[in-house]
């Protein structure tokens, strides 16, 4: 008996003790089918059966995939009457405080576009939290946007089944993710559907059943994509993706003078170093990031006497440089909270391992500062947009090289003023996405 105890613990050991119980299970079922064969008495048999049925907490097969897919829950809709009114419709998780920057608020201003474009009213339709309106007034007249007709909101958290929301056949819906695209799919017909793609989704997963079903959806011919930057356009054509190469179109981002430009300061006693830092966002690299800022402070690269660390992001835990050097943390922020800050900053910091620059790099070299990020695929050199934007491998002699360099460039106002006036960033929201909505408004 000893030595099945050990077999038991060494198995226990090497697969788990799930594994073990369905062995065991597994094994009593065979020893009862044994006896009940020799015509023995089923004892074993009926204690086998016993353990064969379900616990109390088990549960079907469907609801265990939806539980753990709960995000891809059909929009809750119905059909209304044929209307003459238009109506544009944006399907996004959140437009709270901290889920604006980048992405979410590209789609609020490409909505508004396309919805003034149109004659149309604008509903925004989100499924993790309540919508806040201020919000929206607030990004919009950042930008000196203002939406000519109506909006509307409507809150349906995918475990909400008792409301609903009706929709005509003639009105569209802009999605801002593969899972809100796969929930509006469910519900409305695949030719009302404009995916705004703003990342290669798939890179936000592990090889599994997440990324499996977002290739399949990237893969769906039936609706339309709008793809942001060139680069990341280019990027999926080049891994396969025929249906975006004939059914997309791509844009690049605009950064407002009026929004991002340098803010004087009247007396500065330090330089400002800024590091994009989302723990909980596993491409921006934020432990490659802090380490490589940690050896800067080492190296006397970034002498603390003579720069301020700053970080902005979500979910920054505290953090001692060597040294013992504290950086200054910022969270939460505004958008023209966020904006202002941009605008004092000399040298950033800021990774995203997938195809696309990702929006702070583009945002700080639009406000004059001096930005290193790293290299990903196709993502080799982005001069294209500033000479202030260093791209280098993602390791961390290449990025410390880097901030050595843009440490010399910070430094050097007339090279990085020249660097500034020289840059090929968009400035007007409109001409982003002029050609995009004159298509858009006459296929609809």
């Amino acid at each position: 008996m000893s030595d099945l105890y050990r077999k038991a613990f060494s198995f226990w050991q090497k697969y788990g003790t799930k594994e073990l119980i369905r062995r065991i299970r597994a094994e009593f079922a065979l020893r009862a089918q044994q006896v009940q064969a020799q015509g023995k008495p089923s004892v074993l048999a009926q204690a086998a059966a016993s353990l064969a049925q379900p616990g109390p907490s088990a549960r079907s097969a469907g609801q265990v995939i939806r539980t753990r897919f709960e995000a891809l829950t059909p929009l809750p809709t119905y059909l209304a009457p044929p209307s003459p009114h238009k109506r544009i419709n944006i399907v996004t998780d959140s437009i709270g405080s901290g889920s604006l920057f980048g992405g979410v608020g590209t789609a609020l201003i490409f909505t508004t576009l396309l919805a003034n474009r149109l004659g149309a009213d604008l509903r925004i339709i989100t499924r993790t939290e309540r919508p806040q309106a201020a919000n929206v007034d607030h990004i919009l007249s950042v930008y000196g946007m203002a939406l000519q007709g109506e909006i509307q909101f409507s809150f349906l958290p995918p475990y909400d089944h008792k409301q609903s929301i009706d929709f005509l056949e003639t009105e569209i819906f802009v999605t801002t993710s593969w899972w809100t695209t796969s929930a509006t799919l469910a519900s409305v017909p695949a030719s009302s559907i404009i995916y705004l793609l703003q990342e290669d989704e798939r890179m936000f997963y592990p090889f599994g059943d997440d990324r499996l079903r977002c290739e399949k959806l990237l893969h769906n011919r039936d609706i339309r994509f709008v793809i942001n930057t060139q680069l990341l356009f280019d990027h999926f054509v080049s891994e396969g993706f025929s249906n975006i190469r004939d059914h997309g179109s791509w844009f690049e981002p605009s950064f407002p003078a009026q929004v991002f430009h340098p803010r004087p300061v009247e007396s500065k006693d330090k330089y400002k170093f800024f590091f994009y830092a989302r723990p909980n966002n596993l491409r921006n690299l934020f432990y490659l990031g802090i380490e490589v800022i940690d050896a800067a402070v080492a190296q006397q690269l970034l002498d603390p006497d003579e720069w301020e660390i700053i970080l902005v992001g979500k979910d920054i835990p505290d953090i001692v440089f060597e040294g013992g050097h504290v950086p200054t943390k910022y969270e939460n922020m505004s958008w023209s909270e966020y904006a202002d800050l941009a605008g004092t900053i000399d040298l950033g910091l800021s990774l995203m391992y997938t195809p696309h620059p990702s929006y702070p790099p583009l945002d700080l070299v639009a406000s004059g500062a001096v930005v290193v990020t790293n290299q990903f695929g196709d993502k080799q050199d982005l001069t294209q947009y500033s000479a202030n934007l260093l791209c280098v491998e993602a390791n961390r002699e290449a990025l410390l090289g880097a901030v050595r360099q843009g440490v010399a460039l910070a430094k050097d106002q007339i090279a990085r003023e020249n660097n500034f006036q020289g840059n090929g960033l968009g400035t007007d929201w409109n001409q982003s996405f002029a050609e995009i909505i004159e298509r858009l408004s006459k296929d609809i």
